[in-house]
């Protein structure tokens, strides 16, 4: 599984109808709605807004898309496809359309969406997706330089540290470093 990095985009012109696509890094379908929200409110004369997205929920990867008001299976299905074809997660990919006056008929339509929407993921950066885990730990002082450098060496990170006695740490750090972490730590992990 891969994500988006960085987001890409994409226009074409196809039978005098233009297609505007956009990626971008989405963790949530709150997130979807926003970015969404986004490119309808710049491009209000659009005849279409097609979209489909992948997000990855704790229990499974949940896969929506629409058609915007284009014949069934048309637009967002093509856009899914692509996203699916290309394994990414935590994804949203949104097609614009203004109607040139020709109409394309279900195969084109599927082709210009489907297609305007595989340029902008071409022009977008996928990285590996790595599952991250949150721990809590409470370290003495003297180990918070250590903790600290074995997180950045896994690509981790401290998400919030609360000082008294000692320290008191949430660390997100790749699932699979989990264990091991856990045991060079053990004395400190609060389960």
């Amino acid at each position: 599984m891969q994500i988006i990095q960085h987001g890409g985009t994409a226009e074409q012109t196809i039978n005098k109808s233009k297609f505007l696509a956009w990626v971008a890094h989405c963790q949530s379908e709150k997130e979807v709605g926003a970015f969404l929200r986004a490119i309808a409110s710049q491009h209000q004369n659009a005849s279409h807004l097609a979209y489909a997205f992948r997000i990855k929920t704790p229990d499974t990867i949940v896969p929506r898309f629409s058609d915007a008001g284009e014949p069934s299976g048309t637009a967002g299905m093509p856009i899914l496809q692509r996203i699916e074809g290309l394994d990414l997660i935590n994804v949203c990919v949104g097609v614009i359309r203004y109607y040139g006056g020709v109409n394309l008929g279900k195969g084109g339509l599927a082709r210009a969406y489907g297609g305007t929407g595989k340029l902008a993921l071409d022009a977008s950066t996928a990285i590996d997706y790595v599952e991250m885990q949150q721990l809590a730990l409470t370290i003495e002082y003297n180990r918070l330089d250590a903790l600290t450098k074995a997180l950045s060496q896994i690509n981790g990170e401290v998400l919030d540290k609360q000082f008294d006695e000692k320290v008191h740490v949430v660390v997100s750090l790749p699932l699979a470093e989990e264990q091991a972490f856990i045991k060079r730590f053990a004395s400190e992990y609060e389960d």
